[in-house]
């Protein structure tokens, strides 16, 4: 007799659990070939809500930890969507319309991704700290330090390599992050929040919501208990003007990071491409420091 498979159940990531969208909304996700994939949670404003209280009572924790150890943290995270990597080469194929070899070598890009940031963690205060030459019997030095809360809207293509490369120098650096998913590819970033959980991360450093960007966006851009936003997945994303969302956050001071323009509209960054220090400085604060150097 035959057997009717399992269907997975895709939901939201928030707090460290995947609750239903309070909203009690769904949308299809289809191939690129127009197949129909899976059914999404429909995240809402009150659900992205939810995220932020979660990545605000995680912040203290995951900022305070040792640069080292959140460095442990990432690499574990890349063991084990590197033991996932058929679940992710099938949802990337499938999402993005790509060979399995183009698939797997997304995956592999998106493992040396997460290895590449852990690698950073414990060399960040180095590289952009100082200790500056002033007058007078004082030392003076200036460190790197967490902004807070980031949001997060991830590439609308570049449904895991690209979500990985927005998501990791975030969390790298002590911030916690509420990430809007690729809104027509939201299946590897459902998955990636399984990966989170099976992890070492905390509950509510990641939390992922499934969305229309157009419905919840402004909302992120808005939420006064947000400390800084990437506008990245605004390219592509339909009926979102990234302008607007900045001139949002600028309304409270938020920290934006602009996603890359040509030709007069926002596009998507080379993810294969050397990611640099841009996105580690991006949400990271000076703190200077004056210290007596005593007699």
């Amino acid at each position: 007799m035959s057997r009717l498979d399992v269907r997975k159940t895709y939901k939201l990531y928030i707090g460290g659990a995947f609750p239903r969208s309070e909203s009690g909304r769904s949308y299809e996700v289809v191939s690129a070939k127009g197949e129909f994939l899976a059914n999404a949670s429909m995240g809402s404003r009150k659900d992205l809500r939810d995220a932020v209280v979660a990545a605000r009572g995680a912040f203290p924790k995951w900022s305070g930890a040792t640069a080292y150890n959140r460095g442990q943290v990432l690499y574990r995270v890349a063991e084990v969507l590197e033991g996932r990597r058929a679940q992710f080469v099938d949802e990337v194929a499938a999402g993005e319309g790509l060979s399995t070899r183009a698939a797997s070598a997304v995956v592999d890009a998106s493992v040396d991704r997460l290895v590449w940031y852990a690698g950073w963690t414990d060399k960040i205060a180095q590289v952009l700290g100082n200790l500056n030459p002033v007058a007078g019997p004082f030392f003076n030095v200036s460190a790197p330090e967490p902004t807070g809360v980031v949001g997060v809207l991830a590439p609308q293509a570049s449904s895991l390599l690209g979500l990985v490369s927005v998501v990791a120098p975030v969390i790298a650096t002590g911030n916690t992050a509420v990430v809007l998913t690729s809104a027509d590819r939201p299946l590897p970033a459902v998955t990636f929040g399984e990966v989170l959980a099976t992890s070492d991360v905390p509950g509510g450093v990641v939390n992922l919501i499934t969305a229309r960007t157009a419905e919840v966006a402004p909302w992120l851009a808005s939420h006064r208990d947000v400390n800084a936003i990437d506008l990245t997945g605004a390219a592509g994303a339909d009926g979102v003007d990234w302008g607007a969302l900045e001139a949002e956050a600028a309304g409270n001071l938020k920290r934006v990071l602009r996603p890359s323009v040509a030709d007069g509209g926002a596009v998507e960054p080379d993810w294969n491409a050397d990611p640099g220090l841009t996105r580690i400085r991006a949400f990271l604060e000076t703190k200077t420091v004056w210290h007596p150097k005593g007699v």
